[in-house]
């Protein structure tokens, strides 16, 4: 993935309250129910996500230009200290580690001086677990069984989460996976890819997890099974009542707005939340918020100053 500072158009000391509004810009621009007729836009939407959620995340950001991690958010290699840990040996008596000098010595059997041959000194090293198969040495039954399983995370958007599709993954190692995502993943849940991770001779591959994370959506908010949803209304409509337009994860709906709706009443929308596992959805809650023009408008001061005077009250009184 492109360095997330790139992706969302801001500079590396820019502040968190411009990338919030770089992001919800960008993130409304490719939104994909807004551009239908463009197969990239998914594609372009997902990465404003993902980059979102590196440098919209105080600690990944600071992780991130610490390079200590990926534009992907995968922790990048630092080396081994001290050294390959997976050449193992055995603890000595002075508390380091035992050292076995040894040379082929002629002669059949291929033993080594001392009187030791390859498998007594494999032996002692891993506890007598090696084993000769045919003149070749194997470790699948090592206590010291070798990790090969790779984990990795991987974004999502909501709409991918709750309908499903088609990811591109990047390993550490370089390789490039397609990778279904099953409809209705949960935040924090794991896919399990059999084979697809690291190799080593002697042992079946290790298997690949992918955990999955789901970056913020530009105005749903998730609530377990529901989503929230802040709705602007001009102060005409909230005066006089109106039908709205609002949008859901499915298809969007008119909301009616009845009259003298304030700021802050919610409207539940029964089944428009995300899928749950009994087949049920959550439903989406809609909380109005009265949005005022931009700028100055000497017409609504004069008919607010009439209003007022001949219409005075106190919202407040029941706060002392």
């Amino acid at each position: 993935m492109r360095d997330p500072y790139e992706v969302l158009g801001v500079q590396r000391g820019a502040s968190a309250a411009a990338i919030k509004s770089a992001y919800r810009k960008l993130a409304k621009k490719h939104h994909p129910d807004a551009n239908k007729n463009d197969p990239k836009a998914a594609a372009r939407f997902s990465e404003v996500n993902a980059a979102n959620e590196i440098i919209g995340d105080e600690a990944k950001r600071k992780q991130f230009d610490r390079g200590e991690i990926d534009a992907e958010g995968k922790p990048r290699f630092q080396g081994f200290p001290g050294g390959d840990p997976r050449a193992r040996g055995r603890a000595s008596p002075g508390g380091g580690f035992e050292t076995f000098s040894f040379r082929t010595s002629g002669g059949p059997g291929g033993g080594f001086e001392g009187g030791a041959g390859f498998e007594d000194i494999l032996k002692s090293m891993f506890g007598g677990a090696g084993a000769t198969r045919g003149g070749a040495t194997a470790f699948d039954e090592s206590p010291f069984g070798m990790d090969l399983d790779l984990s990795v995370a991987m974004s999502v958007s909501l709409e991918e989460a709750v309908k499903g599709g088609e990811k591109r993954v990047r390993l550490p190692n370089g390789k490039e996976l397609n990778v279904k995502v099953p409809a209705g993943v949960a935040e924090g849940q794991q896919i399990r890819l059999r084979g697809q991770g690291e190799t080593a001779a002697g042992h079946p591959p290790g298997d690949l997890l992918i955990t999955i994370n789901i970056a913020p959506h530009p105005f749903f908010k998730v609530d377990g099974s529901d989503l929230r949803v802040e709705l602007p209304i001009t102060l005409y409509e909230a005066v006089l009542g109106a039908k709205v337009r609002v949008p859901t994860l499915g298809s969007p709906v008119e909301l009616s707005i009845p009259k003298n709706t304030s700021s802050g009443r919610a409207f539940r929308l029964k089944g428009k939340g995300l899928p749950k596992p009994t087949g049920t959805p959550g439903d989406l809650y809609v909380t109005t918020q009265i949005k005022l023009p931009d700028g100055n408008d000497s017409k609504l001061e004069d008919l607010m100053q009439t209003w007022r005077e001949g219409h005075p009250y106190n919202p407040r009184k029941d706060l002392g």
